[in-house]
């Protein structure tokens, strides 16, 4: 049995690795080998996330995806959830949560009836978090999108302030050859901002 960990934080500014000990420590606690780390700044609102459907391909049939909390994984819309569950059904990907105790129990051996029921009763709370997990993510852009508005027509609605000096840095190391991957890995951004930075900065192609 081996685990394959994937930590998501939604923006650049946020910490992807926040969780990492924590989920280490409980696959230590269980005796499962960690086998494969996976970070990425992606929003769980898209189902376009290289890393996740890296760790899909690096998977075998039996291993555990490792997550934190199910939000880590999924913020999806009803059709991209599922789709997402047919690959890991599809794959024999286990998925074990930290924030779903049900989940649990797919890290320790069990009878073929007492595996079969807790990976039913699993599958219906994974669908249940995801869909709280959307809720709550159209609810903040809601409230987001209201309070911008607001603020607009007070005046004083600015934006979110750029990382000026972190973009100048991905525009010299675009410039200098780095490749997306490496701009990633030292800076912690996601593709799409380097994108955005490539595409007004032509020279840094």
């Amino acid at each position: 049995m081996h685990a394959r960990a994937y930590l998501r934080a939604s923006t650049d500014q946020q910490d992807a690795l926040r969780a990492k000990q924590q989920v280490f420590d409980f696959a230590t606690e269980r005796d499962i080998p960690v086998v494969g780390l996976y970070v990425e700044n992606e929003s769980g609102a898209k189902l376009a996330r290289p890393e996740l459907f890296r760790l899909l391909a690096d998977s075998r049939p039996g291993d555990i995806l490792l997550i934190e909390q199910v939000d880590r994984l999924s913020r999806l819309t009803s059709a991209d959830w599922q789709r997402l569950r047919s690959e890991l059904d599809a794959r024999q990907i286990r998925v074990v949560a930290l924030d779903l105790p049900t989940s649990w129990m797919q890290t320790s051996s069990a009878d073929e009836f007492t595996a079969r029921m807790f990976a039913a009763v699993n599958a219906m709370m994974l669908d249940v978090l995801a869909a709280v997990a959307r809720k709550d993510y159209e609810d903040r852009r809601r409230r987001q999108a209201q309070g911008q508005a607001r603020a607009k027509a007070e005046g004083k609605y600015t934006g979110r302030a750029e990382n000026v000096a972190r973009n100048a840095g991905i525009a010299t190391m675009l410039q200098a050859g780095a490749s997306w991957s490496t701009i990633q890995a030292a800076t912690g951004c996601s593709r799409s901002t380097i994108a955005k930075i490539a595409k007004r900065n032509p020279a840094a192609k």
